[in-house]
């Protein structure tokens, strides 16, 4: 075999680079859009927390918007899109554009009817999907929290129609390399939330309904708002039913087996809302408060990360470049411990302050701060499994493996399935959500150990030594942030300006001393961009 000259070789560790700087480049263009979406949905939840609290009304709301929300992440964000993007960039990679766009067309209408059907049977049989939701309401008698859940759901479960297509929509757009559009889709649900909670909640003889309503204007606003964008790169959809094209095949070979294997904390979170309706009021709602600030971290990090490298990975496979996937999957497993490490510190740390900052106001009582916090303490102790699920997984869906991680998948269930009934006696909503932790964690170790078996992920030089700097930075700033953090009747006492204002300075001092360890450690940035 011919070894390459001189200036080839340069050329390629220079292409190497370029490639490295891309991926950084995109990762922070999508942070910066999900920092401003997650931001509008902190904005989101503080308005709902002082308008209805964690009371029967916001309990109803939560359990109608994160059913079509599971069914959402399990036909858009995860399985179809895991399994859309590899069949997508192969065709863009070696066939003619009308061919992509007739993909485009037969995956838009395949998909489209199937969830108008599915939508259909939604409203329809509200009722039943309740019940089956959360038993607890039936057990309990709770006639009224029912009936207001399937109102709700009723209004809510269209959503998961206009938001499955706009993510076939968003698909399209970052295998194109347009990343920031559907990174800042998601502002549009949390300003239509805002906006019909402040200017319909006075109007309907149920206030909390506003929010129902809210939904379903966003699923229309997300989907319109990227078709534009699409028509740009001559790719808008014009549906027609494809069940025979072998593109839409391949697709759904790859999905139905995906659909379990990339959504197992979805299930897993809608485990928690099953058991959680046999507990007290409030319940849900606390771990719904909590579970919204691990989702910060999980998407400006762990997400945004998965999104940037699927459309790489697919390449490098579809390519035969096992080293650049390798070197894909290694950067991307270090920029998640080095951001998501101290994220998942300061959410067990600052738990009950960080929820008492943002959500102590109006209905939000004490009590509520207090359950709430130690909910988000056990969800933030699992933010790195989470985290190397996300980036992991799509080492498989590149490869168009989708049997291995359902397999996996499996196993982690039935863990935090056991883990969930035995947890919940003595620590009741604390108890399911360690229990979803734990289970996201061996969900991460089996998808790790099976890239290793298989060869495609090789451990780059250096790694022990990475872990050991990354693991005492993150021990110096969660010992000042012990010293730095005033007691809860600071943050019971205070407004909320000076709470926030409080907390900020306080995550910033953190910020500041980690990278100041990491640095002293000697730990050489240049890994962070390959």
């Amino acid at each position: 075999m011919m070894k390459p000259d001189a200036g080839t070789f340069n050329k390629m560790v220079e292409g190497q680079k370029a490639s490295g700087f891309q991926l950084l480049k995109s990762s922070a263009i999508v942070s910066a859009m999900t920092l401003i979406s997650r931001g509008f949905g902190l904005v989101r939840d503080m308005v709902i927390a002082y308008f209805f609290g964690a009371a029967a009304g916001a309990d109803a709301f939560f359990l109608a918007f994160r059913i079509p929300n599971f069914f959402r992440r399990l036909f858009a964000e995860g399985a179809f899109a895991q399994s859309f993007v590899p069949v997508l960039s192969e065709y863009k990679s070696r066939r003619r554009h009308e061919e992509v766009k007739e993909l485009v067309n037969r995956t838009s209408g395949t998909l489209g009817l199937i969830l108008l059907l599915i939508t259909f049977a939604g409203v329809l049989g509200a009722e039943v999907i309740i019940s089956l939701f959360a038993p607890g309401y039936v057990y309990h008698g709770e006639a009224a929290k029912f009936g207001l859940a399937v109102e709700m759901l009723r209004l809510t479960f269209p959503y998961l129609m206009l938001i499955s297509m706009t993510a076939l929509s968003g698909a399209i757009l970052n295998t194109y390399g347009r990343f920031a559009i559907p990174a800042f889709t998601p502002v549009l649900l949390n300003v239509s939330l805002i906006g019909s909670a402040l200017l319909l909640r006075d109007h309907l003889q149920e206030p909390v309904m506003a929010l129902a309503w809210g939904v379903l204007i966003a699923g229309v606003a997300q989907l319109t708002f990227q078709l534009p964008f699409l028509a740009r790169i001559s790719l808008m959809p014009l549906p027609k039913p494809g069940f025979s094209d072998a593109g839409v095949r391949r697709i759904g070979v790859l999905m139905l087996p995906a659909i379990f294997g990339a959504s197992v904390s979805q299930i897993n979170l809608l485990l928690d809302t099953l058991l959680a309706s046999f507990l007290e009021t409030g319940s849900l709602s606390w771990l719904y408060y909590s579970d919204r600030l691990l989702e910060l971290p999980l998407a400006l990090f762990g997400i945004t990360i998965a999104t940037v490298i699927l459309p790489g990975l697919s390449r490098e496979h579809a390519e035969e470049s096992s080293s650049a996937f390798s070197d894909t999957l290694n950067w991307s497993l270090k920029l998640v411990l080095v951001f998501g490490a101290p994220a998942s510190c300061a959410l067990v740390l600052l738990s009950e302050e960080l929820i008492a900052t943002l959500f102590f106001q109006g209905e939000m009582t004490t009590r509520d701060v207090g359950m709430a916090g130690w909910s988000l303490a056990a969800y933030g102790a699992g933010l790195l499994g989470h985290m190397w699920v996300k980036v992991l997984v799509p080492g498989y869906f590149a490869r168009q493996d989708t049997r291995t991680p359902v397999r996996y998948g499996v196993i982690a269930l039935v863990a935090n399935m056991v883990l969930n009934l035995v947890l919940i006696w003595h620590w009741k909503h604390f108890g399911l959500a360690l229990a979803t932790s734990m289970s996201a964690f061996l969900n991460a170790g089996l998808l790790f150990l099976g890239l290793r078996r298989a060869g495609v992920l090789k451990l780059a030089p250096g790694w022990g030594a990475f872990l050991v700097q990354v693991s005492l930075a993150v021990a110096l700033m969660a010992m000042a942030l012990h010293y730095l953090v005033p007691e809860m009747t600071f943050w019971f006492s205070e407004g909320f300006f000076v709470r926030l204002g409080y907390m900020l300075l306080i995550c910033l001092a953190g910020a500041l001393i980690y990278a100041a360890a990491l640095m002293v450690l000697g730990l050489n940035l240049k890994q962070l961009v390959r």
